[in-house]
């Protein structure tokens, strides 16, 4: 039977471990490699309803975008029950459950976030973006959009609580993509001819410069953006893997709400 090692090393062939972004934590994070792997449960983010989901659902994986512990911004000095870091990493551990993340190196792939939040989107001809590190993609929509029916084409697409956005002032078939928080990639958006750019995390500063630089640009949510690759990872582990039960997490969803 496959042991959960292997299921790490399936993943890095999709996600070479390479294409992760400098300091980045990627890979196999809590667990024991040798076990078998007897059932996977796919969730952006490792979270402690996440590990409390994938014990009732008897997965010993979670298989996750965003890594469980990231030293270089939230270094791991003690794991007690009394933090919120340490509760979840007893968790994982006391039930058996292991960790594998695929950020960055997932986001740069082929097949990846940013491919399958171009496929959401329906875009063609999609490419990696000049200037955005490999990580963003670009691509045309089928027929150029007014703002309005693209703004309904993102809601429908990768279902956000709610969107921010700024007008560039023109009609929009060139669209750049970037999931997750990727607003330092406005000039290179524009630089390639984008008419709009579909994003998160934007800060006020950034939609300033995007109206100033003609470019519409949509911040539709971290979660949202992102959580699309999860299918992706569900359909490929089930065909690397047919015998193991993957599921994608049904507690974990878009914490953001927006009061109107």
């Amino acid at each position: 039977m496959p042991t959960l090692r292997d299921v790490e090393k399936a993943l890095y062939e999709l996600a070479p471990g390479d294409l992760a972004m400098e300091g980045d934590n990627v890979g196999f994070l809590i667990g024991r490699p040798d076990r078998e792997a007897v059932g996977i449960l796919v969730a952006l983010d490792v979270t402690e309803e996440v590990a409390a989901e994938a014990a009732e659902r008897g997965a010993n994986l979670i298989v996750a975008h965003h890594p469980v512990m990231n030293c270089a911004w939230s270094p791991v000095q003690t794991i007690r029950d009394d933090t919120p870091q340490g509760r979840l990493f007893l968790r994982l551990i006391e039930s058996g459950t292991a960790a594998i993340c695929m950020h960055t190196n997932l986001d740069r792939a082929a097949g990846g976030v940013n491919d399958a939040l171009s496929a959401r989107l329906g875009l063609q001809r999609v490419e990696k973006l000049p200037g955005g590190d490999d990580v963003l993609r670009v691509g045309e929509l089928p027929e150029e959009m007014a703002l309005p029916a693209f703004l309904e084409l993102v809601k429908t697409a990768v279902g956000p609580n709610g969107i921010r956005f700024t007008d560039g002032g023109k009609p929009i078939r060139r669209v750049a993509v970037g999931g997750g928080a990727c607003g330092g990639y406005l000039r290179a958006a524009t630089e390639n001819g984008c008419d709009a750019f579909v994003t998160s995390d934007l800060k006020y500063n950034q939609f300033l410069d995007a109206r100033d630089l003609g470019l519409t640009v949509i911040d539709a949510g971290h979660f949202p953006t992102e959580d699309v690759v999860c299918p992706v990872l569900v359909k490929y582990l089930e065909e690397k893997f047919p015998g193991i039960r993957t599921e994608k997490s049904t507690s974990h969803r878009e914490v953001i709400q927006y009061y109107v």
